[in-house]
């Protein structure tokens, strides 16, 4: 089949998806510039801990793992682009909600248990925001993009990621800079949360532009509609029908498929992507940088701009994942990533047990940053996005995307408790992981490059 599309389209398409990425990338990082002053002024006040502050930390993960769970009946009820337009609310809602989270109910009594409970929820409902974005962009990407280029557009929704988390270092960083630790601890952390409601206002607003993508449109019998969206995608009308037709033979008596319809493996390894993308503790590095780097010696500002430095990092090392990815594969990136983390998790781990603490602690973050960025980072959501026969597409992402969250959730709260008995272990740990990984994408995982997503439903058909 030609690769006839509208390019332009397209990428139009793909870029309005991917600010739910970027919403993703900012709600999920802008906690790393808060951290010291949430310890500060919610959680010391209130005679609390680490567990307590770790649990603040990731609080958004439970209702990210609340919304990939829901995105399913969500995706499948309402449909893909109606799922980004609810979660693009969230964003709004928490955004407001975590900036002064004592509003209206304890504004006298502004950094109690009370006040902490509520900025744990606001953060939780941005959290179901991430978690619906994190499964429904890949998936509205990945069923618009025609497959030559799927790989591509689907890291475009990583880069998006990224790029929202540098931005949102840089807007912390802005905040923070020249500013007294008091102030801090007292106003600008809220600007920091709060900053988050402009890109929520765009999404939801760009949102109006875009098409539902064709295979959902079938998905619920709405064949002309699904037509009129592939004409716009494709030059060719002959080739905008074969694509209907093949899409309508793949869905077949839909509503009868369970989803162990083609196996439990292709549920198990789906699963197993996305908890070992978790388990690699990449979100410790995001998360946590500040602290980290504030740990090994560098102030407060020197901390957020070495925050800036892993972003530009990261940024970089994901445009090389979007460039060679439908050139080279899914799986030769993905252990070339593995092998990277392992050694830059292990370096990093022989250096906290010798107590050296230095420029080489940066380059081996930085090392493993980039091994992730270019590999686990963007493909793990171009494997979710395609790797699922159309009619449990939606039900298996998210469960995948529901596994991924519950992982990162693990990973990020016992960071704190973990790092008290020992870094270097902690920091072993994630090698071992990374090393795991590897070997599972080696022996389990499909290569899926230039395959169409019907294409990709035959191989479980066989198994």
């Amino acid at each position: 089949m030609s690769k006839e599309y509208n390019l332009i389209y397209i990428i139009g398409i793909t870029l309005v998806a991917t600010i739910g990425g970027l919403l993703f990338g900012y709600d999920t990082a802008v906690i790393s510039g808060t951290v010291e002053s949430l310890r500060v002024y919610l959680i010391e006040p209130n005679g609390l801990g680490s567990f307590a502050l770790g649990a603040t930390v990731s609080s958004a993960l439970i209702g990210c793992i609340t919304g990939g769970f829901i995105s399913g009946f969500l995706s499948f009820r309402f449909g893909r682009k109606n799922s980004l337009m609810i979660a693009s609310v969230l964003f709004l809602f928490a955004a407001l909600g975590s900036a002064y989270p004592e509003f209206p109910f304890f504004m006298k009594d502004r950094n109690s248990l009370n006040v902490l409970f509520l900025f744990n929820f606001y953060r939780i409902i941005g959290g179901i925001g991430v978690g619906l974005a994190s499964a429904v962009c890949p998936m509205y990407i990945g069923e618009i993009a025609p497959a030559g280029i799927r790989g591509r557009l689907v890291s475009f929704n990583q880069f998006a990621i990224i790029f929202g988390m540098l931005v949102v270092y840089f807007v912390n960083w802005g905040i923070a800079k020249g500013q007294t630790a008091e102030w801090i601890h007292e106003t600008g952390w809220r600007y920091m949360f709060l900053s988050g409601a402009i890109p929520s206002l765009l999404f939801g607003g760009l949102l109006f532009f875009v098409p539902e993508t064709p295979r959902y449109l079938s998905l619920r019998y709405q064949h002309e509609e699904a037509l009129a969206v592939l004409l716009k995608i494709n030059t060719s009308k002959e080739q905008a029908v074969a694509i209907l037709k093949e899409i309508q033979d793949s869905l077949g008596e839909f509503i009868t498929s369970k989803l162990t319809a083609y196996g439990t493996g292709v549920i198990i390894i789906g699963i197993l992507i996305s908890v070992f993308q978790q388990f690699v503790g990449i979100n410790v590095a995001l998360y946590y940088a500040p602290e980290i780097f504030k740990s090994m010696g560098a102030k407060t500002d020197a901390a957020m701009l070495q925050t800036i430095v892993m972003g530009f990092v990261n940024v970089v090392f994901t445009v090389l994942a979007i460039v060679t990815v439908d050139k080279w594969g899914r799986k030769p990136l993905l252990i070339t990533g593995s092998i990277g983390m392992a050694i830059g998790m292990f370096a990093i781990s022989a250096l906290a047990f010798n107590q050296i603490i230095g420029i080489w602690t940066l380059v081996f973050i930085i090392l493993y940053t980039a091994s992730f960025m270019m590999s686990w980072g963007p493909i793990c959501w171009v494997l979710i996005s395609e790797i699922f026969p159309n009619r449990i597409r939606g039900q298996a992402v998210a469960i995948a995307v529901a596994a991924q969250w519950a992982a990162n959730y693990f990973i990020s709260s016992t960071y704190p408790p973990m790092m008290e008995y020992s870094s270097g272990l902690t920091y072993g740990f994630y090698g071992l992981m990374a090393v795991f990984s590897a070997i599972f994408v080696w022996i389990w995982v499909p290569e899926t490059k230039g395959k169409t997503l019907e294409e990709m439903e035959r191989i479980w058909q066989k198994k």
